[in-house]
């Protein structure tokens, strides 16, 4: 038990010591040891320095008898505010900065660690600021504020080459050198971007109404397009309701429609059947009726034709026959005329010497002549008289009817007053067709002869009574 105690005491007492003694370097840092037996194990020339340099790994450290410390390896910035004057006397204040480091190679290391391994981090910035400042002024005024605006990166490689040499005797390497901003106080800087900046200015102006345009236009041409596709949508909504509202409406109409396609059906059937029955009507009707008709009428036809001809030759025979009596009655009225033309003639011939004979015995007694003529006429005379005396309403005689004999005989028997009033009444009876030759007189029926009332005695005058 007390062996196994030892043993563990001693492994303690072992780990113990070991960590004592062992030192190991971070990846960002050297481990500089100094003292006894600390120059012979680097194999390199820098063996002779007093001191060895382990870097990424482990190395015993005798305590007491040598001393180790930490020189970091990693990296530090530091800001630059330079004032220099260009090479055209214009003062100008460059501001930028820097990163840098210890190298990585052992000599940077060794320098390094001569030089600032017991300094702090601030010592070190201060250094650096004020060998990158002079270094800086140098290069600051060999070049124009144009080539130093324009040309940053020949002003950074000018100064990283001025500060090689310097930087690698203090150990150090450059990661990082940026010139930040170049400033005047006189404005030249400024009065050198004007003239830019106001082409600029008017560029940008002029992009940004280019673009302002473009945007427009394409605006427009968006909203075009967002009207088409409304419009179409539109369209296509309408189109999609219309036909939802029409199959709506097949669906409404379907019984309705289903109903009157059942009617169509329907009387196309009856229809059918009535155009069957139709034809069946037709063919009896061809059979028992037009046929027969047909026949009858073809019948009749026939026997009418026979009747017509029969009429023909019965017409033509009568034709003849009238032809015939014609020419007979034609003959025989020739026959006639002729004697009765003989007879006429005989009989003017005959009036003609008795009106010769009357013209005579008229120049040498017309008193005779006119007194045969009205014993011929006393009749027409009479009435012509009589018809005179109807017109009148109320005829007054004195002596009654002896008063009215003596008027009629007055009037027939009187000398030249009764011949003048037989002539009166001659004239009236005779008319303009009497021949005053001849004496002959044609009488109307319905002859009217005026009253000669001045031949009348003066004891008989007609008088209309007055109807008071």
């Amino acid at each position: 038990m007390t062996n196994a105690i030892v043993t563990v005491a001693a492994i303690l007492l072992l780990i113990l010591a070991f960590r004592l003694v062992w030192r190991v370097a971070e990846p960002n840092e050297a481990l500089i040891i100094s003292g006894l037996g600390a120059h012979g194990s680097n194999d390199t020339p820098l063996d002779s320095l007093g001191f060895k340099i382990v870097v990424g790994r482990g190395t015993a450290v005798i305590p007491g008898f040598q001393t180790v410390r930490r020189l970091g390896l990693d990296i530090r910035a530091t800001g630059l505010i330079v004032n220099a004057v260009s090479n055209q006397s214009i003062p100008l204040q460059v501001k930028g900065v820097v990163a840098y480091k210890v190298g990585d190679d052992l000599a940077s290391i060794a320098n390094a660690a001569r030089r600032f391994l017991q300094q702090d981090a601030d010592s070190m910035r201060a250094t650096i600021h004020e060998l990158f400042a002079g270094h800086l002024r140098a290069i600051v005024g060999g070049m124009s504020v144009e080539d130093m605006l324009h040309n940053r990166e020949e002003l950074t490689a000018n100064i990283r080459s001025s500060l090689a040499d310097d930087l690698s005797k203090l150990g150090l390497v450059v990661d990082s050198l940026q010139i930040q901003e170049i400033d005047d106080d006189s404005g030249y800087i400024d009065n050198l971007g004007k003239p830019q900046a106001a082409a600029i200015a008017a560029a940008a102006r002029i992009a940004a109404a280019e673009r302002d345009k473009e945007a427009t236009a394409r605006e427009q041409a968006a909203n075009a397009e967002k009207a088409e596709a409304v419009r179409e949508s539109s369209i296509k909504q309408a189109g999609y309701q219309a036909e939802v509202d029409q199959a709506q409406s097949r669906a409404l109409q379907s019984g309705p429609l289903a109903e009157a396609l059942a009617r169509q059906e329907v009387v196309r059937a009856e229809t059918a059947a009535a155009e069957l029955d139709a034809a069946r009507r037709e063919k009896v009707l061809e059979s028992e009726v037009r046929k027969p008709a047909d026949a009858e009428a073809y019948r009749q036809v026939t026997l009418a034709d026979a009747a017509r001809q029969t009429e023909i030759l019965r017409a033509q025979a009568q034709a003849q026959e009238t032809t015939l009596r014609g020419e007979a009655e034609a003959k025989a009225t020739e026959v006639n005329g002729r004697a009765l033309a003989m007879a006429i003639e005989a009989r003017g011939r005959a009036e003609a010497v008795g009106i010769e004979a009357r013209a005579a015995a008229l120049a040498s007694n017309p008193d005779a002549v006119i007194a045969q003529q009205i014993a011929e006429n006393y009749p027409a005379i009479v009435a012509a008289g009589a018809s005179a005396l109807g017109n009148i309403d109320n005829l007054v005689v004195l002596n009654g009817a002896q008063g009215m004999e003596d008027l009629l005989g007055k009037a027939l028997t009187m000398g030249g007053a009764g011949l003048g009033l037989a002539r009166s009444l001659m004239s009236s009876i005779q008319g303009p067709g009497a021949d005053p030759r001849t004496g002959a007189v044609a009488v109307p029926a319905s002859a009217n002869v005026k009253p000669a009332s001045a031949d009348l005695p003066a004891d008989v005058q007609p008088a209309r009574e007055s109807s008071g």
